[in-house]
């Protein structure tokens, strides 16, 4: 056997046990989201020795790397054909891994140009809880006969089995970049963000907070250009652009630092042009208006209710009270097919059972 076959035979009897106690376990990579979700229990399922890039076609622009891959590698290997992973996936820590960016679903500022992790899955291998190695979609875009398993993978947080192998769709590096900043308030800012994405206008990323929005456009050098002549604003110093952008995709910027006692990090999807909420704390704008950060004490009840009232939903991200749930209840015939679906691949509830709700 080769060393990857002897790490999934060591994944396989895990499972197997694991399945014929109904033991939880916790499946973890570099563990840089293991705060993200609900409870963990169980043992730990390190994914990380079953690493490394299976097969790379710049031409096709489909990578296919192992689950336990760092995030780092995949990026290097990507930047060296001047590529990327569209979604911008946040590392959160070192050692991050491309299963774990997967399972989790997050994306950072180039999502609402380019579109969600699930958007560039395009194919998946599956351990699931019989230890059976199952496998959906392929590298390329039309592959897909009744339900999307691989996609649906993405932010499902694990809890359908232990996702080995993913292939995904990765997109050329822009010609040209640059960052402007305009000082306005976060009215403006919404109208103003709205105003712009329904102009053929190259935005690759949008942040407001503090009476500042940050605007990235991305794309070919006229096409910059002339968007640059039509919003104005004021041109950020490229090197500390990159940074901005890195520290909003990571969450190390001051923002997000200042969460104070009692309070939580808040995560509201809603539609573009919803108008700022009044909540009392701070926000952060980004993706166009579609997502709200709010770092507030308010009571949960307040912030669903407030996000529900915009035809939206809230995620409690960050710094929350036990018992608190973390993501926004589903009606029962959504909660009816989760149950359904988490049955079929892991009959004995064993793969981070409670991580995304109570029922599994």
């Amino acid at each position: 056997m080769t060393d990857t076959n002897d790490t999934l035979e060591a994944f396989r009897a895990v499972i197997e046990h694991a399945t014929a106690r109904r033991a939880p376990l916790q499946l973890r990579g570099g563990g840089t989201k293991a705060w993200y979700g609900q409870q963990r229990v169980g043992d730990v399922l390190d994914t990380r020795a079953y690493r490394g890039i299976v097969a790379y076609d710049p031409a096709e622009l489909v990578i296919t790397a192992r689950c336990g891959t760092p995030l780092a590698d995949i990026e290097t290997a990507l930047a060296e054909r001047n590529q990327l992973l569209p979604f911008e996936p946040p590392y959160f820590g070192p050692g991050a891994t491309i299963g774990g960016a997967v399972a989790a679903g997050l994306a950072g500022p180039r999502r609402s140009a380019v579109g969600a992790v699930r958007d560039f899955v395009l194919g998946a291998k599956l351990m699931d809880g019989r230890g059976h190695v199952l496998n959906f979609g392929g590298q390329v875009m039309k592959n897909v006969a009744g339900y999307d398993v691989s996609r649906m993978l993405a932010g499902s947080l694990g809890t359908l089995g232990l996702v080995l192998e993913v292939s995904i769709k990765v997109l050329p590096q822009p010609f040209a970049e640059l960052t402007l900043q305009f000082e306005m308030n976060a009215v403006d800012a919404v109208r103003k963000l709205n105003e712009w994405g329904g102009q053929p206008l190259p935005i690759t990323g949008s942040a407001w907070r503090n009476d500042l929005l940050v605007i990235r456009l991305a794309g070919a050098s006229a096409a910059i250009k002339a968007a640059r002549v039509k919003m104005g604003g004021e041109l950020v110093d490229a090197i500390h652009a990159a940074k901005f952008w890195h520290a909003i995709r990571e969450q190390t910027d001051n923002f997000f630092a200042d969460a104070g006692p009692g309070q939580a990090l808040w995560r509201l999807a809603v539609p573009s042009t919803a108008e700022p909420h009044r909540l009392p704390g701070k926000q952060l704008i980004e993706w166009g208006g579609a997502q709200r950060w709010w770092i507030t004490d308010a009571d949960a009840q307040i912030v669903r209710s407030a996000a529900r009232q915009d035809g939206g939903h809230a995620t409690l991200f960050r710094y929350g009270e036990p018992g608190v749930g973390v993501f926004t209840p589903l009606p029962a015939p959504l909660m009816r097919i989760h149950r359904n679906l988490k049955s079929v691949f892991d009959p004995a509830g064993i793969f981070n059972p409670g991580r995304m709700y109570p029922e599994f």
